[in-house]
């Protein structure tokens, strides 16, 4: 099975970009959207009604924010969005899939913000997706998270770490976060194939950051320990140019 994720940036921007046509290129198994900014009633048929998928939206209240989004071919034991907690789930920031063999949470992580103005929102969605995670563990499941973490785990996974050690998504609270979930028995696929620096995921459009690849990795697959044997390849696709981010496939078996 061939997943990929990709925080669009807004959806009706990326259709105007060929979106469509890429996406019919590509042919995923399950493609995952974050940040598509849109209610369902917003948009065309043509984003809505893919030939060969089902389509699943979980919109924010605020029109024009977060929100996130599923296609998938391959047809669900069954579908929850959000995570039933209100002042997460307002915000349409996940979707939750459950297939043969394991369950996948689609996600956009919250943005901490300039001096850690949300990063107590952000942890309390962490440890809710954690939560969530070790639940479905619990009960003999597998996971495969996925989605824009809005994290730079590690120095390794952004071009200029010292730059941005007090920015958000390099915060020390975040990044401890995310090395005490890896730690409860999760493994960012990523690391299983790939070491060093240079492999980055979004880049500043201030700047000619992607040019220079002056970027970020934040956009992750992670899934539980048991799970990892399933786990075949995974790739970033930098040269998608339709959103500040790129893709990033999952192939499973």
């Amino acid at each position: 099975m061939k997943l990929i994720t990709f925080n669009v940036n807004g959806i009706r921007a990326v259709q105007k970009k060929g979106f469509l046509d890429w996406f019919e290129t590509t042919k995923p198994d399950v493609l995952c959207l974050q940040e598509t900014k849109a209610q369902v009633d917003q948009l065309d048929a043509a984003l809505v009604n893919v030939a060969g998928y089902q389509s699943h939206w979980h919109s924010a209240q605020k029109k024009g924010y977060s929100s996130v989004a599923v296609y998938t071919r391959v047809k669900p034991k069954k579908v929850t969005l959000g995570l039933g907690i209100p002042s997460i789930d307002n915000e349409g920031r996940v979707i939750q899939i459950e297939f043969d063999g394991f369950t996948l949470l689609n996600c956009y992580f919250p943005n901490s913000r300039d001096g850690g103005a949300r990063l107590a929102y952000k942890l309390e969605f962490c440890d809710a997706i954690l939560k969530r995670c070790q639940a479905i563990v619990k009960k003999g499941g597998h996971v495969v998270v996925t989605g824009d973490f809005n994290i730079a785990h590690t120095p390794n996974d952004l071009a200029r770490p010292k730059e941005n050690e007090e920015t958000a998504g390099y915060l020390p609270e975040e990044r401890e976060w995310m090395t005490q979930y890896l730690s409860k028995g999760y493994v960012d696929t990523h690391r299983v194939f790939y070491e060093g620096n240079g492999m980055y995921t979004w880049w500043s459009q201030r700047t000619f950051a992607k040019v220079n690849n002056v970027g970020w990795r934040i956009d992750y697959y992670c899934v539980d320990e048991k799970f990892k044997a399933h786990v075949k390849s995974t790739q970033i696709f930098s040269d998608v140019d339709m959103s500040d981010h790129c893709p990033v496939s999952l192939e499973i078996t």
